[in-house]
């Protein structure tokens, strides 16, 4: 019987925590398939907007970390944790690039139409230079243009994603799962990990769920 593991993952692009937890994913994906290559893996992303009442034109992005955590030394002392758990992971996140706060229901959607016209590699590259586009350049997430370059860049016709892009009037519809908190891991439907867990947590929630599996096929 071929075995398989489904990985539903929610994020908001907005969230350090959120590109720190999907690097810790991708290496317990690397060491289940290292040690388990016949295991059938797929992999959902599911598009969480943690600030849905953003304006179109987002919100000054120190001014709202300031206002959120009180003082300009608490936000300081969060990015350093923040760049600590990144570079942890191999990543350098540059907050002084990133004017704004944008508003990511626009973002969201592209991902979403994305996922249905190109490849898995195609998704993946597109959900990476996203983060990417924020987290690295500064990039507006909330701008059309600025999304529909980078769909490009990642090979997707301009043309197929424009409709997708409804504007901060129209919020994202993620479910209600934003009042979960992201980022968040769902394991074949029974295991579930919270936050931007070590990789070894990642990867004994996902034996779990394949050995339930397993216990419930043969119980069946």
């Amino acid at each position: 019987m071929t075995r398989a593991l489904r990985i539903d993952a929610f994020f908001d692009f907005i969230c350090p925590w959120c590109l720190i937890g999907k690097r810790q994913l991708n290496r317990a994906l690397a060491k289940l398939r290292a040690s388990h290559p016949e295991i059938e893996l797929e992999l959902v992303w599911h598009g969480v907007q943690l600030l849905p009442h953003l304006p179109a034109q987002g919100v000054p992005f120190v001014e709202f970390y300031q206002k959120r955590l009180g003082s300009a030394e608490a936000v300081q002392a969060r990015q350093a944790q923040v760049r600590q758990a990144a570079a942890a992971v191999g990543l350098s996140i540059d907050f002084s690039s990133i004017k704004t706060m944008p508003n990511t229901a626009d973002a969201h959607r592209l991902l979403e139409c994305a996922t249905g016209l190109g490849s898995v590699a195609q998704r993946d590259a597109l959900l990476e230079q996203l983060f990417a586009a924020y987290f690295h350049r500064g990039k507006d997430l909330a701008d059309s243009a600025t999304l529909l370059a980078i769909a490009e860049s990642c090979g997707y016709p301009r043309a197929a994603l424009a409709d997708c892009l409804l504007g901060a009037r129209c919020p994202f519809d993620d479910g209600g799962m934003g009042a979960r908190g992201v980022p968040y891991f769902l394991f074949n439907r029974r295991q579930v990990v919270s936050g931007a867990q070590p990789a070894e947590v990642l990867l004994q929630a996902m034996h779990q769920a394949l050995a339930q599996d397993v216990t419930g096929s043969q119980s069946a």
